[in-house]
């Protein structure tokens, strides 16, 4: 049996079992939260999902009463941390900390055995942030025209990194290269940890990243940074041009990072989630963490149904940029 068919069954099986609970939910969503909540993290420790998931997870607690767990669950691009979600019991205690990308990205990359934006709810977008275009220290050019000067006068050359192939760090390269007149190379990589290190080893030599993943490293001498797809200035580049500053407005991306939940949970759980993830937001050391350490903007504030149409919107975009270039998932 694959793992697929097996990812199936029992993803079938907890639709099922949430059908037979219906009944119950009007008791279990007066009664909530009465249990410790856990919020189901797609990446390792350490890394900034993990980190926002602890720092939000103990505003959460406070807000509800209850302990929140933070259980790591990564690999495979985030489906094993969404698909434990959706086998999970339907009664308000286990959600999933994600960032937009695996909804309106990560389908177009590998074949998926569900549809993400129909089978999981954002509840409330927690922090946002732009990409940002690095470069190994030894790249020609100071800021972003002399660089597009060396590029031009080198093209099929220079290349670039993506943490994945047909994510956005991967059609912004492409995007670049259009707008641009240049002819860059390029590179895939399974993740954004490697292709930095190939970055800053000069294997390659320009990447469209995280800010927050791009920081440390910047501050370290490590890497330049050219500019930012955010359409406003980070807090934690203030020098660093947005694209749209130079004239490149089609380069302006916005990721954040959200809450997520099943469509089928109880709306008032939903509800009470949702409210007390807005309040911890508001917690003035929460803010400064997430504006001074990571160089994220606060959520937007937007509805889950805001959030849904953004996803969708964004997909769409995505998938039409792929289909210009012939790109086939996985």
């Amino acid at each position: 049996m694959t793992a697929l068919f097996k990812f199936r069954r029992h993803w079938l099986a907890a639709a099922g079992v949430s059908a037979l609970l219906l009944g119950a939910w009007p008791a279990m969503a007066q009664n909530w939260p009465d249990k410790p909540i856990r919020l189901i993290v797609p990446a390792p420790a350490g890394g900034g999902l993990d980190y926002a998931a602890r720092v939000l997870g103990e505003r959460i607690s406070a807000q509800l009463g209850q302990p929140v767990v933070i259980d790591n669950k990564p690999g495979a691009a985030g489906l094993i941390g969404a698909g434990d979600l959706l086998k999970s019991p339907r009664d308000g205690t286990s959600f999933m900390v994600n960032i937009n990308s695996f909804a309106s990205e990560i389908p177009h990359v590998v074949k998926m055995p569900f549809d993400p934006l129909s089978a999981l709810r954002p509840l409330a977008e927690v922090a946002r942030f732009g990409l940002v275009l690095a470069a190994n220290p030894q790249v020609p050019g100071n800021d972003l025209n002399g660089f597009l000067a060396y590029a031009k006068g080198n093209k099929g050359k220079v290349n670039f990194a993506s943490y994945s192939a047909g994510t956005v760090s991967h059609t912004l390269g492409l995007e670049l290269n259009r707008l641009a007149d240049l002819d860059m190379v390029h590179i895939p990589y399974k993740g954004s940890p490697p292709a930095l290190q190939d970055l800053m080893g000069g294997q390659v030599q320009v990447m469209f990243d995280a800010s927050s993943n791009v920081l440390q490293h910047y501050k370290a001498g490590k890497l330049k940074v050219f500019a930012t797809t955010s359409p406003q200035r980070l807090s934690t580049f203030p020098d660093v041009p947005t694209f749209a500053e130079l004239g490149y407005k089609d380069l302006t991306e916005v990721s954040w990072v959200g809450i997520w939940t099943t469509p089928d949970m109880a709306a008032p759980i939903q509800q009470k989630m949702r409210e007390a993830i807005l309040k911890a937001l508001q917690d003035a050391k929460l803010r400064e963490l997430f504006t001074g350490s990571m160089g994220w903007a606060m959520g937007s504030g937007a509805t889950p149904e805001e959030l849904s149409a953004n996803l969708r919107a964004a997909s769409d975009r995505q998938a039409a940029k792929l289909k210009a270039i012939g790109f086939k998932p996985e």
